[in-house]
């Protein structure tokens, strides 16, 4: 079948009962910077914004799937063997791979996905993947639990895809509820969902696209991954604490008294890097405090803090989102803001005052686009509510 075949019978009425519709939201994590892949506190909002996956169940785990919004196709066979591309077909194989490992397919799907485009940083991958994982679990009559999706969607982008990802994504986007906040615990794994206080004032969520893209495999962010574990491994070291495997040391199995009293024997960037790891897990405490008072001030405050340390001591952030984090400290309107993501191109996010929202967004991008006028066409703003999980 062609794109425009599948398309057609998607819409076609007749076929209601055979077609099914998958939505994975976004996400945007307010405090908890670059600390979930060393099991720290984080926290998140799912938005309004997300992964759409139209299909209908294929025999003999024939797969043929379209995106609208990028070229090419997803077009095999889960028996066979696949040969990553580089592309985004590569995710529903991904997903493919790792139901594979418990589980036996003999449904394929046929399909068409798409995605809100607003710029990277805002969980993307992990959205469609969790898309894909749950139609996929669905055709063939799998059912997952939201544990098992969570770390299927995590043994996917680590093992299959190549990147060292914390929990922070899946979790936001299979356990979030609108109009609550989710505060999660990363070593743990215990997740709170804290109701929007009614004293707190209303608020939107704005996404400000950078006019780049990020790019994570392969990029700064495993090597940042890296910095921060070598920084436990050497202060488990140091204060003679049981180190175990590279690969199993986290910064949160270290106490902060071990890090206070070793930190000038750590290499500069290393100390760097978990400094914003003890500060940050401290900043999302004091978040959730003023998130459950209702004080949206602190909460904001907060998030601007987080920026500057994700710039100054976890050494992230393009000139252009540099220059986004400062044009929001300096924005009536915005209660706190700072990139959303790891840092490497991508989008930024803020809490707006819905009443000055026209005004900021005009602020913003008129400041901006004076420093990078060749990104007009690219930038954008786009206001979000938040939203339920997966679903």
């Amino acid at each position: 079948m062609s794109k425009e075949e599948i398309k057609s019978f998607i819409k076609n009425s007749e076929n209601a009962e055979k077609v099914h519709e998958f939505f994975c939201p976004y996400r945007v994590c307010p405090l908890g910077a670059h600390v979930d892949h060393q099991l720290g506190l984080v926290t998140g909002f799912a938005i309004d914004k997300g992964t759409k996956f139209s299909f209908f169940e294929a025999d003999n785990c024939e797969v043929e799937v379209y995106s609208e919004n990028f070229e090419g196709s997803a077009l095999g066979n889960f028996n066979e063997e696949y040969e990553r591309q580089y592309t985004w077909a590569d995710y529903l194989f991904a997903a493919a791979y790792v139901l594979r490992k418990s589980y036996i397919l003999t449904k394929g799907v046929k399909g068409v996905v798409s995605g809100a485009v607003l710029g990277g940083g805002l969980s993307s991958s992990a959205s469609v993947l969790l898309t894909y994982l749950k139609a996929l679990a669905f055709v063939n009559d799998i059912n997952l639990t939201s544990v098992e999706l969570l770390n299927l969607a995590l043994d996917a982008e680590r093992n299959f895809i190549g990147v060292n990802v914390g929990k922070l994504d899946q979790s936001c986007e299979i356990f979030s509820r609108k109009n609550n906040l989710l505060y999660l615990d990363t070593k743990t794994d215990s997740a709170k969902l804290i109701k929007i206080p009614e004293s707190m004032p209303d608020f939107e969520i704005a996404v400000i696209f950078s006019g780049l893209e990020r790019k994570l495999a392969g990029s700064a962010y495993n090597m940042r991954v890296d910095e921060c574990k070598a920084a436990s491994y050497a202060l488990k070291g140091f204060a003679h604490i049981e180190y175990g495997k590279f690969a199993d040391s986290f910064l949160r199995d270290v106490p902060y008294g071990v890090f206070l009293q070793y930190r000038d024997r750590l290499p500069a960037n290393w100390a760097k890097r978990a400094d914003h790891f003890y500060s940050e897990n401290e900043r999302v405490k004091k978040g959730v405090k003023a998130f459950q008072s209702g004080d949206l001030k602190e909460f904001g405050r907060l998030i601007f803090e987080s920026g500057r340390s994700s710039i100054e001591k976890y050494e992230t952030g393009s000139d252009e989102l540099k220059v986004l984090q400062d044009i929001m400290e300096d924005t009536d309107g915005i209660y706190g803001g700072r990139f959303s993501g790891a840092g490497f191109n991508g989008c930024a996010m803020a809490i707006v005052d819905p009443a000055k929202k026209d005004a900021a967004e005009k602020k913003i991008r008129s400041e901006y686009l004076k420093r990078f006028p060749e990104l007009s066409s690219r930038f954008n703003i786009v206001f979000c509510r938040t939203a339920d999980g997966i679903s």
